[in-house]
């Protein structure tokens, strides 16, 4: 987990890929000026799709520098144009602080990318664990607003909602990472009123049908892996498209950690699956990968 003034929890060098170029940008947000990191990958005459990223850090840590490493290597191996977005971190900004604060970068990405070599109609929507979670609100915000269209949501480890009701939970809530005591702590910080406004917990829109195609990774050991293997089946139930993998043996953030032996290979089927939503996905895929054998 990063600390909360900003120091990378990551393992692995910050300036690992060098082929992007970088662009801190101040846009105006709902709360004064949110800071949005830019990523570009080598110049191409053809406009790249867009990922617009929220990173995880269950809505109180975390910031563009502890995922700046994740993103350089999304931008190069996908080929798409990234924006991270630094939102607005719990307590000190309840919800759905968060959730507003990706939404206008939304938004702004939809109007400007396209000056930056980005393709305003191959926009996708991102986030690992809580980022999952703003993800998918703003996804189906976008489409009840008639926003910004959004081509898919891409969603590693997502933290969907506020269940702690489920086998993910019962099996591995005590002694793993993301235990659920500490998962119930972030929820309070972020969501001290409780988790009824619907812009919170996604599996209570009324349906998910005309939802963006999806790719969503989960991890067998992470507590919160349930809720993310159903919303994928409560996608592909709803007629949305769907590539889904459980990695089997892989715990929380296993993407984040690149000194770890397993999580290189899983990233780069997790970008096969990104670059998948972003070429126009028609095929659902879903299934686990046991990295750990």
């Amino acid at each position: 987990m990063c600390a909360r003034t900003g120091s990378r929890s990551t393992s692995g060098p910050a300036r690992r890929y060098t082929t992007s170029e970088v662009h801190d940008l101040v846009v105006d947000g709902p709360g004064g000026g949110l800071a949005l990191r830019l990523y570009r990958p080598e110049s191409s005459e053809a406009a790249r799709p867009v990922v617009v990223f929220a990173h995880g850090g269950g809505f109180v840590f975390c910031d563009l520098d502890s995922h700046d490493e994740f993103c350089r290597s999304m931008a190069e191996a996908v080929g798409a144009v990234v924006v991270s977005v630094d939102y607005r971190l719990a307590p000190e900004h309840p919800a759905p602080a968060a959730h507003d604060d990706l939404y206008a970068a939304l938004e702004r990405t939809a109007a400007t990318v396209a000056s930056y070599g980005g393709d305003p109609a191959r926009i996708v929507l991102a986030g690992d664990s809580a980022g999952g979670n703003l993800a998918v609100t703003v996804a189906i915000a976008t489409c009840d607003r008639g926003g910004p269209a959004v081509l898919g949501q891409a969603l590693f480890y997502p933290v969907i909602d506020d269940d702690f009701d489920t086998e993910s939970y019962r099996k591995y809530g005590v002694g793993y990472y993301n235990a659920a005591a500490a998962m119930r702590w972030y929820w309070e910080q972020y969501a001290p009123d409780g988790t009824d406004d619907p812009r919170l917990i996604p599996t209570r829109a009324e349906s998910f049908a005309g939802l963006p195609s999806a790719v969503v990774a989960t991890a067998e050991l992470d507590p919160p892996c349930s809720s993310g293997d159903d919303y994928a089946d409560r996608l592909a139930a709803a007629g949305v498209s769907v590539q889904h993998r459980r990695f089997d043996g892989l715990f929380h953030g296993f993407l984040t950690f690149p000194a770890l032996s397993l999580s290189e290979p899983a990233r780069q089927e997790v970008w096969k699956m990104v670059r998948a939503l972003v070429d126009g996905p028609d095929l659902p895929v879903t299934g686990t990968s046991g990295f750990a054998s």
